[in-house]
């Protein structure tokens, strides 16, 4: 296996994990400065970079289709560029969420779970630096325990908003759609986990 061809599958990883940390922003900023007139051309921004980041999955794996040799374990491969895809796809549907569900309004309780998914998407952005050389990195497992603590302190977050959603709204519809605006917006957080998972497991089933 040509170290080109190594490096490709690395390259790749960085690359999707760029493509959320771009989403991430994106969401912040819509949130930030929340117009709700301005939800359709954000809502195109942020699906393009969904798009490139699935043309970057379905890249890689056409090229291992095609491979004999891999740098790490072909099932490695697989569930990390699934799971890096998804952080993508859980950032689209909170805006996705806000547009089908015409939020006129956002509640203050969503900055805090947006900057947590920031964070957490640039933390992971690192991770995937530290995973091109996994076998020498010294901050590789620290970055992973980063984004399980930051996980949990979105889980906090997550069940705050959900008290203070369930003791202080007076409407049953308002309850249901905050409700899923919530649970997306967890989601994100979830799914880099899920990448964090799915990098340590690769580390060890490669080393």
């Amino acid at each position: 296996m040509g170290k080109k061809t190594d490096t490709f599958y690395f390259d790749t990883f960085k690359g999707v994990a760029a493509h959320a940390v771009t989403a991430s922003k994106i969401l912040m900023r819509c949130i930030s400065d929340y117009n709700p007139d301005n939800l359709s051309p954000i809502l195109d921004e942020i699906h393009k970079t969904e798009h490139d980041a699935d043309m970057l999955k379905h890249e890689l794996m056409n090229v291992l289709a095609k491979a004999f040799i891999t740098p790490i374990e072909r099932d490695d491969i697989i569930l990390l560029s699934q799971c890096l895809d998804e952080v993508v796809d859980k950032i689209e549907d909170v805006v996705l969420r806000l547009y089908c569900d015409n939020i006129r309004e956002i509640k203050p309780q969503m900055h805090s779970a947006t900057a947590i998914v920031e964070r957490c998407c640039a933390e992971m952005q690192l991770l995937m630096e530290d995973f091109s050389n996994f076998r020498h990195s010294k901050t590789l497992k620290e970055r992973i325990i980063t984004i399980n603590t930051m996980e949990e302190e979105a889980d906090k977050i997550f069940i705050e908003n959900m008290r203070e959603l369930h003791t202080s709204s007076t409407s049953a519809l308002d309850i249901i759609i905050w409700r899923d605006i919530y649970r997306y917006l967890e989601e994100c957080t979830d799914a880099c986990e899920h990448v964090a998972d799915a990098v340590e497991k690769a580390f060890m089933n490669n080393t």
